[in-house]
């Protein structure tokens, strides 16, 4: 992915600036709201997903845990349904509760077509449009930006807790 844009304007456009929801249902703007001047760790997930989501969330929790009071003030971390369709607030929100995830960290939907741009600009894609549209192949990476520096990497959503602060503190 190419760095992010130097300016503002720059970045709403390239990253787009679509409104999307959080799990408490309030409207956001991605660029303006949640990655302009930040530190994020961003993954794809949907609630139903028994494939890698559960082991991912998991792993984010412990990742979590160990930024402690950093996630929410330092450290962003944003997770987006693949599946806005389904994936309410409402159920992004029991998501939450049943794998006991701790304030900071946001879960998000929004319109299909607003989510689908926001994922390929992220890089959250594959070139082979029939493995792209298999849910169930989706990537188990995390994209960890820091908009202020403009440094961007990827890490495995299952690297160790270590692994995945190191990352994110490589960026900061």
């Amino acid at each position: 992915m190419r760095p992010s844009p130097s300016n503002s304007q720059d970045g709403a456009a390239y990253f787009t600036n679509a409104p999307l929801l959080t799990h408490e249902g309030r409207a956001v703007r991605f660029y303006d709201e949640l990655l302009k001047d930040k530190l994020v760790v961003i993954n794809m997930m949907y609630t139903v997903c028994s494939g890698i989501c559960p082991a991912n969330t998991a792993a984010l929790k412990a990742l979590q845990l160990a930024l402690g009071a950093r996630v929410g003030r330092d450290i962003f971390m944003y997770s987006l349904t693949l599946r806005p369709e389904l994936d309410t607030p409402d159920a992004l929100r029991e998501y939450m509760l049943k794998y006991q995830v701790g304030p900071g960290w946001t879960f998000l939907t929004g319109k299909p077509a607003e989510v689908d741009r926001i994922r390929r600009r992220l890089g959250f894609y594959d070139t082979d449009p029939v493995a792209d549209a298999d849910l169930g192949r989706h990537t188990g990476m995390l994209r960890i930006g820091n908009l202020r520096t403009r440094r961007w990497s990827m890490a495995p959503a299952l690297a160790s807790t270590r692994q995945l602060v190191s990352a994110i503190l490589g960026v900061a």
